[in-house]
């Protein structure tokens, strides 16, 4: 079970830097987007059963991408929200790959406790769902039925501006109880207080039973106990890095899911394939 957002993706690769006040050329193409939609659309075409519980408008860009969805072989557990705009996000994607992100999340900010059904086995929430007052009573709700449930949970922290608006303890309050925390360094950073990557990702050791920290083009760590493991990046032609770290979570999980006392190596390896081939081409997925 993923809970997160569902939108469309403005993707804009500008050719050169942005220019204010003036016009720039760019390639700019819609797809299918939203960080929760990502995972479980990355996840089902690795071949893992997952549903995705969100929201969108009752408007075409809706429907559209739950039909994306359905195809793509998720479980959409989404409901359509009377009156309101599917969640839109625009892209700004700057030559060498680097992305500047404006978000209207739109029916996401609609999403209620009854629209999550209970998970039958792992509950993988992104962090997007605690920031804001109407979703976080879902994202709650569905940590506290997972964990009442004997599922194993996943938790990202999505973002460092809306991560520290929130609150640092608050969020580590909110996931106390994850199994599986997947900070990038500039979050597992902000979640500590530790400049070091690896001294963060032992730090979040020390709260759950794995902190997956991703490190960009330096690969990827995993802690757990006294165990730390380092896996470098794949090598990949960077286009757009929009949904990176969405692909990561979900090559990480698919090997994981299927073997949660297997070899680390190989569940960041299955990661860090996933991000690789994300960022060769524009689009999230």
């Amino acid at each position: 079970m993923v809970v997160g957002d569902l939108a469309t993706d403005v993707v804009v690769l500008l050719d050169g830097d942005p220019a204010p006040g003036s016009d720039r050329p760019a390639s700019i193409r819609s797809r299918g987007g939203g960080a929760g939609a990502n995972v479980a659309v990355h996840l089902a075409r690795l071949g893992t059963p997952v549903t995705l519980a969100g929201c969108v408008g009752d408007d075409a860009a809706g429907s559209g991408l739950v039909a994306e969805l359905r195809a793509a072989g998720v479980t959409p557990a989404v409901r359509v929200v009377p009156g309101a705009a599917t969640g839109t996000i625009v892209s700004l994607v700057e030559p060498g790959g680097q992305r500047s992100m404006l978000a209207d999340r739109g029916a996401n900010l609609a999403l209620a406790p009854d629209d999550v059904p209970t998970p039958r086995r792992h509950l993988h929430l992104s962090g997007y769902t605690l920031f804001a007052p109407g979703p976080r009573a879902a994202g709650l709700a569905a940590l506290a039925t997972a964990r009442a449930a004997g599922c194993t949970v996943s938790v990202d922290p999505a973002s460092t501006g809306p991560l520290a608006a929130h609150g640092v303890e608050r969020w580590l309050a909110d996931t106390a109880a994850a199994t599986l925390v997947l900070p990038n360094a500039d979050e597992a950073r902000l979640l500590t207080g530790r400049a070091d990557p690896a001294a963060a990702a032992r730090a979040l050791a020390a709260c759950h039973p794995v902190a997956v920290v991703t490190l960009g083009a330096e690969g990827a760590l995993w802690a757990a106990g006294e165990r730390l493991v380092h896996r470098p990046a794949h090598p990949a032609a960077v286009v757009d890095t929009t949904g990176a770290g969405d692909a990561f979570t979900a090559g990480l999980l698919s090997v994981w899911l299927a073997a949660p006392d297997g070899d680390p190596g190989a569940a960041l390896e299955a990661g860090l394939a996933r991000a690789a081939a994300v960022v060769a081409r524009p689009g999230a997925r």
